[in-house]
């Protein structure tokens, strides 16, 4: 297992030409200390694992690691399901001006459609993900200031990622000092 920075991971995941609906995640707070936890997985990619934490309303800090390789039967149930009420997207920003161009009017015109048909908010998500060319992205269980029960299935189905990333996590919190307050 290759702990790395969580930006990477999200970089592989972009970079990625799995078909971009079909990811799943699960995020809340940190069981212990500062932070979240965010799996996230695709039938055929796999299940990734990130720890983060804010060290700055600017600058998110964190790490991550891929569990699994696929999304077994075991693993599948503690993803979520199309029914699920959150929604999540992996996005990478346009590489010129041009790119730019082209996504804003991909969306001012998807946004126009929907405005003039009736539409159902699902629709309307996945047709402006594909809009702006999002690489991944899909139902979400998520808990602002708590834990979705998911989230503690897999930290004990991955329980050695979890130690591991919960050390390097801890080490980048400390060597911040975002554990101390101000005066």
């Amino acid at each position: 297992m290759r702990v790395r920075d969580w930006q990477d991971i999200l970089a592989d995941v972009a970079d990625d030409s799995t078909d971009p609906d079909g990811w799943r995640a699960v995020a809340g707070s940190r069981r212990e200390g500062l932070g979240e936890d965010l799996y996230f997985g695709h039938p055929s990619v796999g299940v990734y694992q990130l720890k983060t934490y804010a060290k700055n309303p600017r600058d998110l800090r964190g790490v991550g690691t891929r569990v699994a390789r696929r999304v077994d039967d075991d693993l599948d149930p503690l993803l979520p399901d199309a029914e699920s009420p959150g929604r999540f997207a992996v996005r990478r920003p346009p590489e010129d001006e041009t790119e730019a161009k082209e996504v804003a009017t991909r969306l001012e015109e998807t946004l126009k459609v929907h405005a003039e048909a009736p539409t159902e908010p699902d629709h309307l998500f996945r047709d402006v993900m594909e809009a702006v060319d999002s690489p991944a992205f899909g139902p979400m269980e998520y808990e602002f200031d708590d834990r979705p029960d998911e989230l503690d299935e897999l930290r004990d189905t991955f329980e050695e990622a979890e130690e591991l990333l919960s050390a390097e996590l801890d080490d980048l919190i400390d060597d911040d000092d975002v554990d101390r307050g101000f005066h």
